[in-house]
């Protein structure tokens, strides 16, 4: 073997050696670089079960508010002389009805007291003074109005029922913390600020 065989084998082996150090170094950094940037953190699943005390009071208030305007759309079946206003309460029936099983989910799972359906809203912890919710004179009212007479009450009172839940999700997107409340509260903001626009419209021609 010449010498300049051995000096080309022993220039390759060093090649080689500074190679794997610094793929070794590489990889020690990439390493170190997870540790800090993921040891110190809750894994995403416990993240987005993280709630707080903004999310309890978000769900036990947006129940029972759901649940008066479920009470007031179901009674446009029969009383409503307009099929745009009965299409709005089907699909206020619709939108709200699920949104009340998945808020009433979250308090169990949070070992939270969950709002009973059908109490009395005008007594129970005073919820007449939550945004929006119609008292007992108003929910009388609009259970004796029939043909346009219910439609001009339940638009108006609605618009007002409403506006109180937009405020209500406003504040959850404001303060909560937990994911699924905050989105929940962005389709309520979206979806009811949109009915608010067509029962306006509805009004002006009413």
């Amino acid at each position: 073997m010449t010498p300049r065989t051995l000096t080309r084998r022993a220039a390759l082996v060093a090649v080689a050696a500074t190679a794997a150090l610094t793929l070794a170094a590489c990889g020690g950094d990439g390493g170190d670089k997870d540790k800090a940037g993921h040891g110190g953190h809750a894994a995403p699943g416990a993240t987005a079960a993280a709630h707080n005390a903004q999310d309890v009071a978000f769900a036990q208030g947006m129940i029972p508010h759901h649940q008066q305007a479920l009470e007031m759309a179901k009674l446009a079946d029969g009383r409503a002389s307009s099929d745009r206003v009965r299409d709005l309460a089907d699909r206020i029936e619709k939108a709200q009805g699920p949104e009340i099983r998945t808020m009433t989910g979250w308090l169990k799972a949070w070992g939270e007291q969950v709002p009973t359906a059908g109490m009395d809203h005008s007594s129970h912890g005073g919820m007449t003074g939550m945004s929006g919710m119609m008292g007992d004179d108003d929910m009388a009212a609009l259970k004796k109005a029939r043909g346009k007479d219910f439609d001009t009450r339940f638009l108006s009172l609605m618009v007002r029922h409403h506006q109180g839940a937009v405020e209500m999700a406003g504040t959850e997107k404001a303060k909560g913390a937990y994911g699924p409340a905050e989105r929940t509260a962005d389709a309520v903001i979206t979806g009811q600020s949109a009915e608010i626009k067509e029962m306006r419209q509805l009004l002006g021609t009413s």
